[in-house]
């Protein structure tokens, strides 16, 4: 079997999207596969475009691996786009502000560190994407329109001047459809991008004829050249016609836009790419997410506590589907990730996400611990540095170091922080009951019985035994649960709830087993001693 046929019943979702491209791409008799990313210049790269880029970086992965064919991602930056409003978190507001309406790319920048800011924010998006080592090629919407790149295809769309208009009107109202016309003229006097009707489009001649609303004076400007610039739903379609865009994904708000820019792109005679529409985020409390209300996780955030590769995790799973995006998530990700990075290496399978966050196999030796584990041992050590942390886990695991295991320490790092700013408010331990009391004091009793033996076995088989132990303790009243199939009985969720709650002083944590061998048992009697001699109604 050849390497692409491998991959041909690969259920994985981007594998179900690269065949579409391929099927696509064959029939064109194209060699080569166009992916595009686009972006809004005026602000910063956000969470959103890393989930962009991510997902579609392992479509094109997919798609090569399925085919053998090369791709190409483009990374478009729309700075042909005047500044509509002044941005809030910037310098120099004032300044700004004399440049409204003019291309990002034809204003000074507010930073002073370069040409322009269009310039400014598409090398903060450059170094954003290499940050995350995403291979792409970059895009200016300035370049390719004064470079002529656009030229044929604005001809063309001047050629088909009333079809395209006829796409857009019946989405207006009447006021913005006397005077909307697909073509933007950079005003000759001011370099403001003008939104006028147009008196003329003469492709033959190469020239738009429109007036200004302020003065009343007429102008001829040309259409190629980076003369003028199109309306963005028709921009959209202007590039998927121009550039032979194979496929691009794009949020759930943009249905219409994508519905409209596919009209469009028909009109000039070409075939619209594939989409894929992804969901929105939700906040915490599943309402949408807002900049201007800030109740949004940012990728700052995300990364001060988890690694990029827990968030990219996050962004693969069912991208169709709305998901909240709080602080809450990065423990649940980043573990989740940890798991898929321990099956690939036993199992190399392209329907692992994981396979795809690292784009194929992996010899990564991962994590001995879940980087819960990591959070509720630095709770119970009031952990305010990495070392901390360190000292029990290579006690539990000896063979592991920062240099074997570059990404533990980058967990450690993360846990610490984690711990310190978002655990630490919300901790809150409370007083067992009589009848957690007695279990406790039960496993206590069992631990130190089985001590010299448990410690002697290896650290994973150690942290199954004491989990053992750990269930045996809590099979007695009020914990109890019918058995299954005549075997012993279970262990009701209110028994480990008490061990969080009273013991951690959190809601929930990890298999408690696992993080007694990392603590240490010694440690845990000790902490399961101090815990109940703080409620005198436990004795």
């Amino acid at each position: 079997m050849s390497d692409t046929a491998a991959f041909s019943a690969v259920k994985a979702w981007p594998f179900e999207e690269a065949r579409k491209v391929a099927a696509r791409v064959q029939a064109a008799g194209k060699g080569t596969a166009l992916f595009e990313t686009g972006y809004g210049p005026s602000g910063l790269p956000h969470i959103g475009t890393f989930g962009e880029v991510a997902r579609t970086t392992w479509v094109c992965n997919a798609f090569t691996r399925l085919t053998g064919l090369p791709s190409r991602l483009i990374a478009f930056s729309d700075d042909m786009d005047g500044l509509r409003k002044v941005p809030d978190n910037v310098p120099n507001r004032e300044m700004l502000a004399q440049h409204l309406g003019k291309p990002v790319t034809a204003i000074p920048d507010p930073f002073g560190t370069h040409e322009s800011f269009g310039h400014h924010n598409n090398a903060r998006l450059r170094a954003f994407l290499d940050q995350f080592g995403f291979d792409y090629e970059f895009a200016s919407s300035s370049e390719y329109y004064k470079s002529g790149r656009f030229d044929a295809a604005l001809l063309r769309m001047a050629e088909r001047h009333e079809e395209v208009k006829a796409v857009i009107l019946p989405t207006l109202g009447p006021d913005r459809r006397a005077t909307y016309s697909p073509f933007l003229p950079i005003h000759p006097k001011t370099g403001v991008v003008m939104q006028v009707p147009m008196e003329e489009v003469n492709p033959g001649l190469d020239e738009l004829v429109w007036r200004d609303p302020a003065t009343g004076e007429r102008f001829g400007t040309r259409i190629t050249g980076g003369h003028c610039k199109a309306q963005w739903k028709a921009d959209w379609a202007l590039r998927w016609f121009a550039l032979g865009v194979d496929y691009e994904m794009s949020g759930k708000d943009l249905i219409d836009s994508v519905r409209l820019s596919s009209q469009i792109c028909r009109v000039l005679g070409g075939e619209p790419p594939i989409g894929f529409t992804y969901e929105l985020f939700l906040d915490e409390e599943g309402t949408k997410i807002s900049k201007s209300k800030g109740n949004g996780l940012s990728i700052e955030e995300w990364l001060h506590y988890a690694p990029p590769e827990s968030l990219a995790q996050f962004m693969y799973n069912q991208p169709q589907r709305a998901k909240r995006l709080y602080f809450d998530v990065i423990p649940r990700a980043t573990d989740e990730y940890l798991q898929n990075l321990d099956r690939l290496r036993s199992a190399p399978s392209p329907d692992n996400p994981a396979w795809h966050i690292h784009g194929g196999p992996t010899n990564d030796p991962g994590s001995p611990v879940s980087f819960t584990m990591l959070l509720n041992l630095a709770s119970v050590i009031n952990a305010d540095n990495p070392e901390m942390l360190w000292g029990f886990l290579q006690r539990y695991a000896p063979g592991v170091t920062k240099e074997t295991h570059p990404l533990v320490d980058r967990l450690i790092e993360r846990a610490v922080a984690y711990y310190r700013d978002r655990v630490v408010p919300e901790k809150k331990h409370r007083a067992a009951t009589p009848a957690e009391a007695e279990a406790m004091r039960a496993l206590v009793a069992a631990l130190r019985e089985n001590a010299q033996e448990l410690e002697a076995l290896p650290a994973e088989e150690r942290a199954k035994a004491i989990q053992d132990l750990v269930y045996d303790a809590g099979r007695r009243e009020p914990f109890l649960t019918p058995a299954k199939d005549g075997g012993r009985p279970g262990v009701a969720r209110a028994w480990f709830d008490a061990l969080y709650q009273v013991l951690l002083g959190q809601p929930e944590g990890p298999r408690f087993g696992g993080f007694v061998a990392l603590y240490g048992i010694a440690g845990t009697i000790g902490l399961i001693e101090s815990a109940l001699a703080r409620d005198p109604s436990a004795a």
